[in-house]
């Protein structure tokens, strides 16, 4: 039995900057922190509740945005863990402590004395009296109760206390489901299916099935490097047929089938959002959304389906003959075959390949790089903190101060793929931004966890282009939360609209396109020669390569969350046929019978993109008509890069996305920004 004394997380951390001991934690210490701190969150309830004095801002809405703090302690470590580092134990844990979280949160939201408090105040009080960040959080804390159900009464609020359970219960599962499925699937090779892999990819492969202790052969798994190198590179194209149906059917069947539960998720989802007075889901969930409304969504989509349709089409017909040219035969293109033609067509046209830039970007050197970025732009510089204890010895912790020498926050890197960690790449927080009630500033701790090119026994980790876009890309949520400048933690950082939060990651891959950015660290990591300059004009010219394609593949995925979460009625048809209806507006292959993306899809039926994963294409319109600006100024512009700083990445949701982004612009956003860099439409002179 662990004493109190004995759970670092019962108190605040008594470590340098109250960073988490990692070298303290242990799995058991979890469960019992939970449930204390859900004890300790009630007593702080209560105590507001209880409060004789007359309903104030400061004694209900402020005092309930400063209590869990101890829940929030233990929680920002678990949920970070149950990503990058989930065991089977610290699953079981999450399988019983999802239900009791879910519980109260409930209790909270639907606490009636709570809710009497607080309704009172938003009445009672003259938002003009207030400051921009008080008048927020008070406007954000009524609605939140009231679109959490604080006004339902009777049978409603306790129906929708059960739903919720439900819907993180199923959530959980569904993430549970995904994360073992893709740990279980493995492509044994011999010598003889490697045709085609250059080293790098055979020498991953070696390591892989050396790990399971099966020298002399080469595995290959769904995992992303791993996965993306073979579909791209390998020639056998029956391998890349058998792989391409293991990731897409992932979850389709057998003991990870999430087939029922996508069905499931959205109903919950749907009768939730009736009882709380809206037609669909993606009703309720846009209400609070810089799109604002699900029509909104769907302009957007089709504005953008109509723009690059054309070009997809003309680039699938394009590659159709290459492909045909190629093989000396007629070859009709299947989805497992768009990465393999794809890459060898834009090599033929612009000699440029993964393999061809890989040596220049040596994980450490792209890190200078993006870090350089950082200080170029915002002055921040980072200082490797080896006394900081850490979640895996593969992590790594930098300390990231200002260009006064002052504090800004800790960042964590965790680098490379393992059977524990969640597939793709994320940033997320062991602790988020926000003032003490005396003023004092309490700095972020910062993580970006991603799944990259591993080390093999004979180089260093080297990068595709694609995975230095997608570190630049995690990095700018990190500059999110690390310049934060917010009086209170649920305005801080990242916790802003779904569909404005990637705006600030998106924006930094344009970087990855320039020159200037590119000389700043891309060397032969052999030679330590600089990236020449016709291999950097390459990329540039080959930055536009598929841009149709990949825009309809982006709109698909938007269309199919939306889809989903615009039902009116329970779901009970068939998910496979309603997936590929949802998906034929922008349909480029024809379906194959049996795959999916539903099954794994794990940004709506198990992250927080339900009716929101149209965002990514939202913020790209977002982040050109941002870098327009820059281009406009220069890139590397200090007064630019200081509004940007100061008018959005400091400001987190202390007001509407839509204000800050006009304080920026100097207006609404446009799409022209995005077809011009996409060239669906020409640059003009400006730009």
């Amino acid at each position: 039995m662990i004493q109190p004394s004995e759970n670092i997380f019962f108190h605040p951390f008594m470590t340098c900057g109250g960073l988490v001991p990692f070298d303290k934690v242990t799995i058991d210490l979890y469960e019992p922190a939970i449930r204390r701190g859900i004890e300790e969150h009630n007593r702080e309830i209560e105590a507001i509740t209880s409060n004789a004095d007359l309903p104030t801002f400061e004694n209900t809405v402020v005092a309930l945005e400063r209590s869990g703090e101890d829940l929030s302690r233990v929680l920002g470590v678990f949920y970070p863990m149950l990503s990058a580092d989930a065991t089977d134990e610290l699953m079981e844990i999450a399988t019983r402590m999802t239900p009791l979280l879910s519980e109260h949160s409930s209790s909270v939201t639907l606490n009636e004395a709570l809710w009497v408090r607080i309704k009172y105040v938003y009445e009672h009080t003259d938002l003009a009296t207030l400051d921009t960040e008080d008048a927020t959080l008070l406007r954000e804390t009524y609605q939140g109760f009231v679109r959490s159900g604080a006004a339902l009464e009777g049978e409603a609020r306790e129906r929708l206390r059960v739903l919720r359970a439900e819907l993180s219960q199923a959530t959980l599962s569904f993430e549970q489901n995904t994360l073992k499925e893709i740990a279980r699937y493995e492509l044994w090779l011999t010598a003889d299916d490697l045709a085609g892999l250059p080293e790098s990819a055979v020498e991953a492969a070696a390591m892989a099935a050396k790990e399971k202790g099966r020298e002399g052969e080469y595995l290959v798994t769904l995992y992303g490097p791993s996965y993306t190198a073979f579909m791209k590179y390998s020639s056998r194209r029956d391998l890349r047929e058998r792989l391409y149906l293991m990731y897409n059917r992932q979850c389709t069947a057998g003991e990870f089938s999430n087939i029922d539960l996508i069905g499931r998720i959205a109903n919950l989802r749907l009768e939730i959002a009736r009882l709380l007075g809206h037609n669909t889901f993606a009703d309720y969930r846009l209400e609070t959304t810089m799109a604002g409304s699900t029509q909104a969504v769907y302009d957007m989509l089709n504005q953008l389906r109509e723009a690059y349709t054309p070009a997809a089409r003309a680039e699938m017909e394009h590659l159709n003959r290459f492909a045909s040219e190629l093989e000396g035969k007629p070859v009709e293109l299947k989805p497992w075959d768009y990465a393999y033609y794809a890459n060898l067509e834009r090599d033929s046209r612009y000699g440029i390949n993964d393999e061809l830039l890989r040596p220049y970007f040596q994980l450490d050197r792209v890190m200078e790089g993006v870090f350089g970025l950082a200080t170029r732009l915002y002055g921040l510089r980072f200082t490797e903190n080896t006394a900081a204890p850490k979640f895996h010895p593969e992590a790594r912790v930098w300390t990231v101060t200002g260009r006064d020498g002052a504090y800004v926050g800790e960042l964590y890197t965790d680098f490379f793929p393992r059977a524990t960690k969640q597939s793709g790449a994320w940033m997320t927080n062991f602790r988020e931004q926000w003032h003490e009630a005396d003023g004092s500033d309490v700095r972020p701790q910062v993580t970006l966890t991603m799944n990259f090119t591993r080390p093999t026994e004979t180089k260093p980790s080297l990068l595709t282009l694609g995975e230095v876009r997608t570190f630049v890309h995690e990095f700018g949520h990190g500059l999110h939360s690390l310049l934060s400048q917010c009086r209170y933690c649920s305005q801080s950082g990242t916790n802003v609209y779904r569909d404005f939060v990637e705006l600030p990651s998106q924006f930094m891959e344009n970087f990855i396109y320039r020159r200037e950015f590119l000389d700043s660290f891309a060397r032969h990591y052999q030679s330590g020669e600089p990236i020449p300059q016709e291999l950097i004009d390459k990329v540039v010219a080959a930055s536009q390569y598929g841009a149709g394609y990949a825009c309809l593949r982006q709109l698909s995925f938007g269309l199919l969350d939306m889809a989903w979460h615009t039902l009116r009625e329970p779901f009970a048809g068939d998910p496979f046929a309603f997936e590929r209806e949802a998906m034929k507006p922008v349909q480029l292959f024809e379906p194959i019978e049996g795959c999916m993306m539903s099954s794994h899809f794990g940004h709506i039926f198990s992250g927080g993109y339900a009716a929101g994963y149209y965002g990514y294409k939202w913020a790209e319109v977002l982040d050109a008509d941002v870098f327009s600006k820059f281009e406009q100024d220069g890139i590397f512009n200090p007064d630019t890069a200081e509004a940007l700083r100061r008018e959005i990445l400091s400001r987190g949701s202390t007001e509407p996305p839509m204000t800050l982004f006009d304080r920026f612009r100097g207006r609404k956003p446009s799409i022209d920004a995005l077809l011009r860099r996409d060239g669906i439409t020409p640059k003009d002179d400006n730009h």
